[in-house]
């Protein structure tokens, strides 16, 4: 692969995590019940937010990882046994994530509320991104 190409990929993986790091730092004081909250209130008084916060672990340690598979491909070493090692390391990732947002969409339809569509879709969405990046990884393994 060309060394341009995977320089501009790992800067966008970066640029990613910039933002979705950035969304789940700001997201929770704009939203709705929490809009006239304090920081305190925001953050200890909503296990869904700590929930989220946990769940995006995952996300991160999977985009570190494929910061890193990009590194090998700079080098033309796709086929070492470091990139195996991050690609099973991806797709537990993607399934872990599956998970919680699994979890979270329970959540969602279990708590009462008259508008649950927008957060049932969003999570819908994770759900199949994370299931078609956890096939790719399993299949590049």
């Amino acid at each position: 692969m060309k060394k341009g190409l995977t320089i501009f990929l790992q800067i966008v993986v970066v640029a990613l995590g910039v933002a979705v790091l950035a969304f789940l730092l700001w997201m929770p004081t704009v939203e709705g019940r929490n809009v006239n909250a304090t920081l305190l209130e925001i953050y200890f008084n909503d296990p869904f937010l700590a929930y989220v916060y946990v769940g995006s672990i995952a996300f991160f340690v999977g985009l570190y990882k494929v910061f890193k598979i990009l590194g090998y491909a700079g080098q033309n070493q796709l086929t070492s046994p470091e990139v195996v090692k991050a690609l099973r390391t991806v797709k537990y990732c993607a399934l872990v994530i599956i998970v919680f947002a699994l979890g979270g969409e329970a959540y969602i339809m279990t708590a009462i509320s008259d508008d649950r569509a927008g957060g049932v879709a969003m999570g819908a969405m994770v759900i199949f991104a994370s299931v078609v990046v956890a096939i790719i990884a399993a299949k590049s393994e």
